[in-house]
């Protein structure tokens, strides 16, 4: 493997592929500084002020002279906000469509395909999350066995659903989470429980998006039923009497047009937009040739790389949209006294990321190549095929939470520095972008990317065997963070606006 890597023909540095010393030799100049491996090298003198480019982008400005040779990072790098002049719709590469690629799903009575069937159980407020994990808690491994279709009882919990304002972004945004989880395809049945004084009211929820109450959708409220023992009691009874039911699923074969996946990433470090980002963009590619769809989140995650998705824009509508969520969160920071530089975080600087500029280039790669065919609020409904976005935070949690609610049904989601991260209802697919973090964690990691690097793999080669496990997954495969039981603590509907 090559001491260093260069990722664009335009740019100010290279990569040091593992720890170097000061004075050695790469790439025509000496290293004046010991150069920890995924960190920056400077291969040309750099002006104070002036631009520094890797992937032949722009990842800030430096703060001092750099010399040749130098290590850029926090101390020499600055971050400044991002000015383009926007283009749209002028990297069009058409799709060439492919079929035939199935797996087992189940198909529900509305058409939709899940990849799971859970029995969930909702809340409305944090006021009911007590109630809701007892009654999940209710049902253990040796009851769940008699229905083996079953993928378990599951409490969706959370700590808002009062003391907010009953209309305004924050209330829609959690009124589509309930509802999104409600009704996903990954779901058998669903028990909601509220307390009943709350803002978040169930009942305006059910009128709001047409829900009716049948064997497997049913509502409860702690106040109604007269306290929280004969709520678990009730609940626990009703969760009973549709088990069977839930039971009665079966997987039968479904195109993969019927996937739609969250494209994640967390705990990123530089090789996560040289390795497992790429590749995870080629399954997306793969995926979207069968009719597939991919969900690109993290809307402070593409700062400064938007530029490059408004040129993928399938019509200026759809750029619009994005431009205009670009600007909602330079104004939602600013108001709140931060900066978009705030990420990244100290562990994706420690791997290598030394600006936000930076970290999102190398996110914005999970998003493949293909038309951009649409850009969705938090938690909306996805209703476009192809690669489309969702406005949302960096936070992992919050941020899958959204993209579940929205209709994902698996999620893929890559960590340089490693991360214990999975959900339900949609199993979470775990990349780790370098071979010794998925020696280091080989119960949490799923794919090794890290074997780009070395050459045993390339990003085509790699994406295809990600794509493939998405196949697998869907068909009922279980990934690591399943087999470890993650995802009950990874519900986090995003909070937005004033708490009172």
């Amino acid at each position: 493997m090559s001491l260093t890597i260069r990722l664009s023909a335009e740019d100010d540095v290279v990569v040091a592929t593992r720890a170097l010393e000061a004075g050695i030799d790469v790439e025509g100049v000496r290293t004046t500084a010991l150069i920890p491996s995924g960190h920056k090298i400077a291969t040309r003198a750099v002006a104070k002020g002036a631009p520094v480019r890797k992937f032949g982008q722009i990842i800030g400005y430096a703060s001092e002279d750099i010399a040749p040779g130098a290590h850029v990072h926090t101390h020499n790098l600055a971050f400044r906000a991002t000015e383009h002049d926007y283009e749209f719709g002028t990297d069009l590469r058409p799709v060439t469509p492919a079929t035939g690629d199935t797996f087992q799903g189940y198909r529900r009575a509305n058409g939709a395909v899940g990849t799971r069937n859970y029995i969930a159980v909702v809340t409305s407020v944090n006021c009911s999350a007590t109630a809701a994990r007892r009654i999940a808690d209710s049902f253990g491994p040796e009851e769940l066995a008699a229905y083996p279709n079953v993928d378990g009882v599951v409490a969706y919990v959370h700590g808002t659903g009062c003391g907010m304002a009953g209309d305004g972004d924050g209330f829609e945004a959690l009124q589509r989470v309930m509802w999104g989880y409600a009704r996903h395809p990954n779901h058998a049945a669903v028990l909601m429980v509220g307390l009943g004084c709350e803002m978040n009211q169930i009942d305006w929820l059910l009128e709001a998006y047409g829900l009716e109450q049948g064997p497997t959708f049913q509502v409860m409220n702690i106040q109604n039923v007269a306290g929280l023992r004969r709520t678990v009691e009730k609940g626990v009874e009703k969760i009973r009497a549709m088990l069977p039911i839930a039971n009665e699923a079966t997987r039968t074969p479904c195109p993969a047009s019927e996937l739609t996946v969250a494209l994640q990433c967390g705990g990123s470090d530089a090789w996560s937009g040289v390795t497992a980002n790429p590749a995870l963009g080629y399954a997306c590619d793969l995926l979207v040739a069968q009719g597939g769809t991919g969900v690109l989140a993290e809307t402070p995650e593409i700062y400064g790389a938007e530029h490059l998705l408004t040129r993928r824009a399938a019509d200026r509508a759809v750029g619009d949209r994005l431009v205009g969520l670009i600007e909602w969160w330079e104004d939602y920071t600013a108001r709140n006294k931060g900066s978009m530089d705030n990420n990244p975080s100290p562990g994706n600087k420690k791997g290598g990321l030394t600006t936000i500029l930076e970290k999102s280039l190398g996110a914005a790669a999970k998003g493949g190549t293909t038309p951009l065919t649409g850009v969705y609020k938090y938690a909306e409904p996805v209703r476009a095929k192809g690669f489309t976005f969702m406005d949302s935070p960096g936070y992992d949690p919050a941020s899958v939470t959204g993209q579940i609610a929205g209709g994902c049904n698996l999620v893929c989601f890559t960590t340089g520095r490693g991360s214990a991260f999975g959900s339900k209802p949609a199993p979470t697919i775990k990349v780790a972008t370098n071979t010794a973090l998925f020696t280091r964690m080989p119960e949490d990691m799923d794919v090794n990317a890290g074997d780009i690097l070395s050459g045993e793999s390339t990003v085509e080669s790699k994406g295809r065997e990600i794509y493939e496990m998405f196949l697998r997954v869907a068909s009922g495969e279980a990934t690591k963070s399943e087999a470890q039981g993650l995802g009950d603590y990874e519900f986090v509907p995003w909070q937005i606006g004033a708490v009172m």
